[in-house]
C-alpha cells in the first residue's frame, strides 16, 4: 500500500490549466460536489454534473457560469439508485473519453424506517456504493481511453469508526441509519483502492484514490445563490467551529487536487491537513481497517453479485 510521500506546494486558489480534460462529479449540482465542479470549472476543463434532479442541475450550472466565464459545464441525469439506468446515462454522455470522475454524490438518512430501492437494496447502500460500483464498470471504457484516468472517491470521516458486516451488508438485520451511512461509506472507500488494486495488476495507466472532506458546515460555505444561501448570522453562529472544521469550498480541495495533481498516485488517501478534519489537502495514513485486502476482495466479489457488472472490465 503506498505511504504518503512530501509534493510539492499547492496553491487551492491557482489550480492548473486543464483545457481540453472532460470530469463528471456526481451529485454535482449541491454541497461539495457543487464547489468541486465549480472549481474544475475554473481550469477550463468540460465539466459534467452528474445528478438525478434535472432542474437543480441547470441550477447549478448557472450559478457556475456566472462564477466562470466562459464556463464549460453540462448535466447528466444520473440515478444512481437505479442500477438499470447506469448504462444509458453513460451513453448520454456522448464522449470518446473520460479524464476524471468524482464519485461524490450520495443519501444520507436520518431516521428508520429502512427503506430499499426498486431492485430491493437499501437505499444508502445501493446508492452511495453500489451505483457507484455499476457506474464505475459502464464508464470503463471512456477512462481507459484517457491517458492516465483518475477516479476519485469521497468518502467520510464517518467511516473511520466502522467496521463491514459482510454477512449482512445491507443492514437487514440491524438497522441504524447512522450506522447504515457510515458503512456505506466505508464500503465506497474499500471498492476504490480495491479498484486500484486490480487497476495495478492489470498494468492499466487509470488510478483510483480515496478522499475525504473533513467536517464540512454550511455555516462555513461561501454563498453560491440559489444553490447554497449563507446568511449573516449563521456565518457568525458558523465562526467559532471554523476552528475545527470548514466549509463545503474547502471541502472539495482534496478531490480536485486527487484529479489535478501529478504527484498524485494510486491507492492513497487524501484528507484536510489540520487532523483530517479542515485546511489544505495532503496524503494521510490509510486507516487500519481500510487496508483490510480480504474484505475489500469479499466485499468486490458481493458486490458484482449484487450488480451484475465487475468495474474493473474495460479498465485495463
Amino acid at each position: 500500500m503506498p505511504s504518503p510521500t512530501p509534493t510539492e506546494s499547492w496553491d487551492v486558489r491557482r489550480l492548473p490549466s486543464a483545457p481540453g480534460r472532460h470530469v463528471l462529479v456526481t451529485g454535482g449540482n449541491a454541497g461539495i460536489g457543487y464547489f468541486v465542479a465549480e472549481q474544475f470549472a475554473g481550469t477550463g476543463a468540460t465539466v459534467v454534473l452528474g445528478s438525478r434532479d434535472t432542474a437543480k442541475a441547470e441550477t447549478a450550472m448557472a450559478s457556475i457560469r456566472s462564477r466562470v466565464p466562459g464556463a464549460r459545464v453540462r448535466a447528466l441525469r444520473l440515478d444512481l439508485a437505479d442500477l438499470s439506468s447506469l448504462e444509458a446515462s453513460v451513453e448520454a454522455l456522448r464522449l470518446d473519453r473520460l479524464d476524471a470522475v468524482v464519485l461524490n454524490a450520495g443519501v444520507m438518512l436520518d431516521h428508520p424506517p429502512r427503506r430499499e430501492t426498486h431492485d430491493g437494496h437499501e437505499l444508502m447502500f445501493a446508492t452511495n456504493h453500489l451505483g457507484h460500483f455499476a457506474l464505475t464498470r459502464w464508464l470503463a471504457p471512456l477512462l481507459a481511453a484517457a491517458p492516465a484516468a483518475r477516479i476519485v472517491t469521497t468518502g467520510s470521516f464517518a467511516a473511520k469508526s466502522e467496521r463491514l458486516d459482510l454477512d449482512d451488508l445491507q443492514s437487514t438485520r440491524d438497522y441504524q441509519p447512522k450506522r447504515t451511512y457510515a458503512r456505506s461509506k466505508l464500503a465506497q472507500m474499500l471498492f476504490a483502492l480495491e479498484l486500484d488494486r486490480r487497476l495495478r495488476a492489470a498494468g492499466s495507466t487509470a488510478l483510483s484514490m480515496v478522499t475525504h472532506p473533513g467536517g464540512a458546515l454550511d455555516s462555513l460555505t461561501p454563498s453560491r445563490p440559489p444553490v447554497h444561501i449563507r446568511t449573516t448570522s449563521a456565518r457568525l453562529r458558523g465562526l467559532p467551529a471554523g476552528l475545527l472544521v470548514q466549509g463545503k469550498e474547502a471541502a472539495a480541495w482534496p478531490a480536485v487536487r486527487a484529479v489535478l495533481d501529478p504527484a498524485v498516485a494510486g491507492g492513497q488517501l487524501w484528507a484536510p491537513r489540520v487532523f483530517g478534519l479542515r485546511g489544505l489537502p495532503r496524503p494521510a495514513p490509510l486507516w487500519d481497517h481500510l487496508t483490510d485486502t480480504t474484505a475489500a476482495a469479499r466485499l468486490w466479489d458481493a458486490s458484482c453479485e449484487l450488480t451484475g457488472v465487475d468495474p474493473s472490465s474495460g479498465l485495463a
